[in-house]
């Protein structure tokens, strides 16, 4: 669904200039600031307010609570301004969110080049169907650090629905063209304060991981950690056996126990595997 649809506008914008600005506070004041005739606000199917948005010079634009708390100011300017209150489940303004900024994302940056190759999504299917024995029909599955999206494919393919986010903007460019990215799934953020953005999932994949060296570790533990915290049930893969042993220690420091075994399927990206519960 279309933020136009949801507020009832012919054309919107939203004053955050990136998805992941969204929990950043200083664009609602700056949305405050605008000269408006008219006002919007949004609220959520609990009532809590989730946008705002404000008519100014004949232009409709947009500020986003789904990441950050609302100002009791906004109130004041809703007020002020004697405008409508709409409503809409979050879920689904999120999803609005994601095409949004996926769309104006496949505006400005040129995919990566292909990076997938022939047989790579059914190898990953038969991992999820493995590990997780079938039970993904209909589950919200995090796929952290997605890159160009197979793993949310194969998500799909097992009719899990896929919550995907990562940092590389022309991978994610890459993924959408492909239609291994769905827009309405998809976040660029960065993976370590991943928790800032999306809330818990039954199941969290984190297939391909790595390089995990001395020098970046700190870096993967706290995507690892975000993810642990994230899901109740977690699957991740690496190439080589250190990094996932690495993994199985952050595992054990949050205190969710861990299987760690070799696996063929896949001997390029998924050679160690790691399942916590």
């Amino acid at each position: 669904m279309l933020i136009e649809n949801i507020f009832g506008t012919e054309d919107i914008g939203c004053i955050e200039p990136t998805f992941a600005n969204l929990t950043e506070d200083y664009y609602t004041a700056e949305l405050l600031e605008l000269e408006a005739e008219e006002g919007r606000l949004l609220i959520n199917e609990n009532d809590h307010p989730i946008a705002f948005a404000v008519r100014a010079k004949g232009a409709w634009t947009a500020a986003s609570f789904v990441c950050r708390p609302c100002s009791p100011a906004v109130f004041d300017r809703m007020e002020e301004l004697g405008g409508d209150v709409y409503q809409e489940p979050q879920q689904e303004y999120m999803r609005a969110l994601m095409e949004y900024y996926n769309v104006r994302l496949c505006g400005h940056v040129r995919p990566a080049p292909e990076d997938n190759r022939p047989g790579r999504q059914e190898m990953i299917v038969s991992l999820l169907r493995e590990v997780w024995n079938d039970d993904m029909d209909g589950r919200s599955c995090i796929d952290c650090c997605c890159g160009s999206g197979v793993v949310s494919a194969a998500l799909r393919d097992c009719g899990a629905y896929p919550v995907a986010y990562d940092n590389d903007p022309e991978l994610i460019a890459l993924g959408l063209v492909t239609g291994r990215l769905l827009p309405e799934q998809t976040m660029h953020i960065d993976a370590t304060v991943a928790g800032e953005y999306i809330g818990p999932a039954e199941l969290g994949a984190g297939l391909m991981l790595g390089d995990i060296t001395s020098f970046n570790s700190e870096m993967w533990q706290q995507i690892v950690w975000e993810l642990l915290y994230l899901s109740k049930r977690t699957l991740m893969s690496t190439a080589t056996e250190p990094e996932i042993r690495l993994i199985g220690e952050w595992c054990e420091e949050m205190g969710r126990p861990c299987e760690i075994f070799a696996h063929d399927a896949d001997p390029i990206y998924d050679a160690w595997v790691c399942v916590a519960e």
